[in-house]
């Protein structure tokens, strides 16, 4: 079913012009929109974590935790600009962020810090992932902009990842 003229105004009055396809829009605009969703998730996860880190490591794991989750969040602002650059939409609330965030909450009244850690290291991992499936689809409509921005945060990714997995390899 086609949109009535007036939701044709709405959404003509959010198009951007732009020389990708028009199928393009949708694909990497919804593939943002869910990026997005699990971005927020894993920040709130990772501040989540750095407020309720306790024991020995305290200090290291808050600060760590507080460094990730600013890189984490510094990614928002970018992805969903990127969509509404290419004329697509983005997020427009919590409920929407719940309804496509593909990375788990964690509710738990008391995590163990050595969990937290371990918990982070697999929703990176997972969120890498994810990146790179995003940037399959920019590729495969020749968006370079995104398909660039893609690359630094996976190489962020990458190095959060990196950090968890050596803070969670078991002692020899």
């Amino acid at each position: 079913m086609s949109p009535n003229p007036v939701e044709k105004r709405k959404i003509a009055a959010l198009a951007t012009p732009t020389d990708l396809k028009s199928n393009a829009i949708p694909d990497i605009s919804g593939a943002l929109a869910a990026l997005l969703a699990d971005v927020f998730a894993l920040y709130i996860k990772t501040k989540n974590f750095h407020w309720h880190m306790s024991g020995p490591h305290f200090r290291d794991y808050h600060l760590l935790l507080d460094e990730q989750s600013e890189q984490i969040f510094a990614m928002t602002d970018a992805v969903a600009e990127r969509a509404r650059k290419i004329g697509g939409t983005t997020l427009r609330s919590i409920g929407h962020i719940g309804r496509l965030q593909r990375i788990n909450d964690n509710d738990a009244d008391y995590v163990t810090p050595e969990d937290m850690l371990a918990e982070l290291r697999d929703d990176n991992k997972q969120l890498i992932s994810l990146l790179r499936e995003t940037h399959d689809v920019c590729s495969e409509h020749n968006d370079v902009a995104t398909t660039s921005l893609l690359e630094n945060w996976i190489d962020e990714a990458e190095r959060r990842h990196w950090f968890l997995f050596e803070m969670t390899r078991p002692a020899k």
